[in-house]
């Protein structure tokens, strides 16, 4: 071997060795966050432990400590993946494509289903305004994520009203608001609405009424005569 080549092979080895650390390490950081995700909106921020989500995740605390910084910093990174989640698919559903009822009730669906699909998106959530906001306030792509679909349903209600599909005077926060509204109630209420009406809201056929009625909800208030009175 020449003397050039053995003087650049340990820089190739300690390159290929390299490249399985960062996917280890990709992969660590992953794992952390999805357990910790878990942990948090199961127990909250107060009640998640650091050495639970460790174990969970096949990890350390020394790892969570290096990749995030803290249980704080963890939780933000939790909250902040929450949001993306869910803001990376609706961009997906690529509502300006479609025709104004059509993307409407896409929205809808979309929204019914993902709420029903991810518990822990409801329940993080709701743990987090249990706390009055407080991690959510320290996240600007929290808001900054929020912007391309109102965007998305103030084009829809645009071309809607256009159309003369749409006869309802509303704005897409307000409308979004509604729809979150209809499909997240019964989910963050389940148990005791299962209670005081003495059936099983997680029923999948109840669920398959209760979608179809929000839809129609929607769309009704949309697209109904009397709906153009209101401001």
């Amino acid at each position: 071997m020449s003397a050039k080549l053995a003087a650049r092979r340990p820089v190739k080895d300690a390159l290929e060795r390299s490249v399985p650390h960062k996917r280890d390490a990709a992969a660590t950081r992953q794992r952390i966050l999805q357990a910790a995700c878990k942990a948090f909106a199961v127990e909250g921020f107060t009640g998640a432990r650091i050495d639970q989500i460790a174990k969970a995740a096949e990890a350390n605390v020394q790892m969570i400590y290096r990749y995030f910084g803290g249980k704080e910093d963890l939780y933000l990174a939790a909250l902040e993946a929450t949001y993306a989640g869910v803001r990376s698919l609706e961009r997906e559903l690529d509502l300006g494509a479609l025709e104004p009822a059509a993307g409407m009730r896409r929205l809808v669906e979309f929204t019914f289903d993902y709420l029903r699909d991810n518990p822990e998106f409801v329940a993080i959530v709701r743990n987090e305004n249990v706390i009055g906001g407080r991690f959510v306030r320290q996240l600007p792509m929290v808001s900054d994520t929020t912007y391309p679909l109102v965007e998305a349903i103030s084009d829809l209600l645009r071309r809607g009203c256009e159309a003369g599909v749409f006869k309802a005077k509303t704005d897409a926060m307000n409308l979004y608001v509604t729809i979150l509204s209809l499909c997240i109630t019964h989910l963050a209420q389940k148990d005791t609405l299962s209670v005081m009406f003495g059936l099983d809201l997680s029923d999948k056929e109840w669920l398959k009424e209760r979608r179809e009625q929000v839809i129609c909800v929607v769309l009704s208030f949309l697209t109904a005569p009397y709906g153009a009175g209101i401001k």
